[in-house]
């Protein structure tokens, strides 16, 4: 089982600032993604929506013969986390999680903001886990519900991605946080115009970097490790012609597999 893939999943391509970090972290080890670009955004969907569509592309990687399963996304891993691993019969990894407990161990105030889509800021997720780790942190939460799909379009460098940062925190919704959660794996796509906009001083966290360490402790831990040769896979279920321009960009041009859509 330990060269079987590991099977990542999320509502678009954002997941892949996941896969990116795995790589890194995890060369030898063959990784089937699946990013239901057809259906994205999740984040404005209803939590019943969200959990259906989540199962089907559960049941759609354990089908793969997958030896674990990666959420790399917030909207689903806030949801419906407990749903998938309830029909998973290999371990499951949300992105929340490791998130938080590297943001509870970097902030020094206690006072943590998080940008997240409108479903994972309703659901308290992050509120939740941050407080079980340390109860004494202050979450603020803003919703940025226009991120995505500026995302999903290819637009990173567009003025409009930066007039959308600048409407979400022209507020200072982040108050004296100094630490700030990316809680939406598309949103390190947009982290340098977020990072100038709130400055400096506020530390940013990419859930893709802690998820793909503690990957790499629960596959040791579980003896999963693969040392092999890393074969990858990229299933789409709508294949737009801008995505493989927006894939290759945030890649440097070094796209790990050509995109396949597939039908769910």
């Amino acid at each position: 089982m330990n060269n079987n893939p590991i099977g990542v999943f999320d509502s678009g391509i954002g997941g892949l600032t996941v896969v990116k970090e795995i790589i890194k972290v995890l060369p030898n080890e063959s990784i089937i993604y699946l990013g239901d670009t057809e259906r994205v955004p999740y984040g404005t969907k209803d939590r019943e929506t969200i959990t259906k569509f989540a199962l089907e592309l559960t049941r759609f990687l354990l089908k793969k013969s997958v030896k674990f399963l990666v959420v790399a996304c917030n909207t689903i891993s806030a949801t419906c986390l407990e749903e998938i691993e309830k029909i998973s019969p290999v371990p499951v990894l949300g992105v929340i999680k490791p998130a938080a407990v590297l943001a509870a161990a970097l902030t020094k105030n206690n006072k943590v903001g998080v940008l997240a889509t409108r479903a994972t800021v309703s659901s308290g997720a992050y509120t939740r886990e941050l407080r079980k780790i340390k109860s004494s942190i202050e979450v603020f939460t803003q919703a940025c519900p226009l991120f995505v799909p500026i995302i999903e379009e290819g637009l990173l460098d567009h003025p409009i991605a930066k007039i959308a940062v600048d409407e979400y925190l022209k507020h200072g919704f982040e108050g004296d946080c100094d630490t700030l959660i990316l809680g939406c794996t598309h949103y390190p796509l947009i982290e340098d115009i977020i990072q100038k906009t709130v400055g400096s001083k506020i530390k940013l966290i990419d859930s893709a970097k802690p998820t793909a360490r503690e990957l790499k402790r629960l596959l040791t831990e579980k003896k999963l490790l693969d040392d092999g040769k890393a074969e990858y896979e990229i299933l789409l279920t709508d294949t737009p012609p801008i995505m493989q321009k927006t894939i290759d960009m945030f890649f440097e041009n070094k796209t790990p597999a050509k995109l396949k859509k597939v039908y769910l």
